[in-house]
């Protein structure tokens, strides 16, 4: 028999704890790629979606908060700013452009966002602007008209000719359904293409719609939440940064916005390590396992070993018989990591979209897809040599002797 024969025969022998040990590994396999995988695609993801912009002004407050509010759509607007002070930006001679948004309801827990024309006028991407499928068209900022963003609209069933009523506030509760529900009603002209931003969640509406709405105060009907900026030059920014945050305490200018996403990330990166720290520790057990199945099941294959001796092998061949066995049931175990790691990017990408809009590519490459496997079928190589010295060790005589 060959070497494979043999190893083959044993992987088919003892098939229960190939398939456990393998499935083991499958897991620490999965596990270990999609942290990493995750970890590279959040980082590199996050802090590039800008939605097309440099900066955003608004109220007092943190950077972060101010960004994950404007851009993300995610955590509550921290105070409204006047009119005059995005005029003030709008005409400032540093600034290429300023887009106004003012938020505070919802359709059915999808933000509505109100805003001007000029939003949809903004390359989020090199090439690339918020634009409606066909049919549809954008809203008349005079009219109660809606565009909606394509996850929000397939979410929802909301379609051009669909017709609903605002929430007040940020969150919905179907139980607080009639007692929120604004006495505006808006017709959606349209459902933009896919994104794969933020924009994709959210509800565009006129901004002097959501402004004037229903149940909202008069005395606010002209503030807006924050202003959207888009520098003539990115070396401008720091001279606004210094006239916003070190000068004003009205307002705060977070700029830019990629860095303020960049910080997030490094001050929650604690968590990266303690999950990559556990798909290690998930890996070596695992390695773990293999050694402990090939060991537990030595003294079966004494005679086996010893019939193989007889027949003129050496043993250097029966030990790398068993290391060999090893390496195959790592080798299972990873390819069947790749399913497992396909369905974790899978669940966690679908998560992120369903929060933030931003979408992660589960085909998308990285180098853990190679050093991963390799680092788990050679931690498996070395589990295999405990049991390979032992069936090394194995003698002929004593264990070809007919049994008493």
């Amino acid at each position: 028999m060959t070497l494979g024969q043999i190893v083959f025969k044993s992987l088919r022998q003892h098939a229960l704890s190939t398939a456990v040990t393998a499935g083991s590994i499958a897991l620490a396999a999965g596990l270990l790629m999609a942290v990493w995988a995750v970890k590279a695609q959040s980082q590199q993801t996050f802090t590039q979606v800008t939605g097309g912009f440099d900066a955003v002004l608004g109220a007092r407050s943190s950077k972060l908060q101010l960004v994950l509010n404007a851009v993300f759509h995610l955590e509550a607007s921290p105070a409204n700013i006047a009119s005059e002070d995005f005029e003030a930006i709008r005409k400032h001679p540093a600034v290429a452009f300023a887009v106004p948004i003012a938020m505070g309801d919802n359709f059915r827990g999808y933000r509505i966002v109100g805003t001007t024309p000029d939003m949809f006028a903004v390359e989020y991407a090199p090439g690339r602007r918020l634009t409606p499928l066909k049919p549809g068209r954008l809203f008349d900022p005079t009219l109660r008209e809606a565009v909606v963003g394509s996850f929000a609209a397939r979410k929802l069933g909301l379609k051009p000719g669909s017709k609903f009523h605002p929430y007040h506030g940020l969150n919905f509760r179907e139980e607080e359904e009639e007692e929120h529900e604004h006495e505006d009603e808006y017709v959606v002209v349209g459902v933009l293409e896919p994104s794969n931003t933020p924009a994709d969640r959210v509800i565009w509406i006129p901004l002097e719609g959501l402004q004037t709405m229903s149940g909202h105060a008069a005395e606010k009907a002209s503030e807006i939440s924050a202003v959207l900026v888009k520098l003539r030059s990115p070396a401008i920014g720091a001279a606004m940064d210094q006239q916003y945050n070190k000068q004003d305490d009205r307002l705060t200018f977070a700029w830019p916005i990629g860095k303020t996403m960049a910080d997030l990330l490094d001050k929650i990166g604690w968590f990266d390590r303690i999950l990559a720290l556990v798909a290690a520790l998930v890996a070596v057990v695992a390695a773990g396992s293999v050694l402990a199945s090939i060991y537990n099941s030595m003294n079966e294959r004494r005679r086996q070993i010893a019939l193989l001796r007889a027949l003129g092998a050496r043993r250097r061949t029966v030990a790398a018989t068993v290391v060999f066995e090893a390496v195959a049931i790592a080798l299972i175990g990873v390819a069947l990591g790749f399913v497992v790691y396909l369905a974790i990017l899978t669940a966690a990408a679908r998560v992120i979209r369903a929060q933030t809009g931003v979408v992660l590519e589960a085909l998308s490459w990285h180098p853990v897809l190679i050093w991963a496997p390799l680092v788990l079928v050679g931690l498996s190589a070395v589990a295999g040599l405990v049991p390979a010295i032992k069936a090394y060790r194995t003698e002929v005589a004593e264990h070809l002797a007919p049994a008493h």
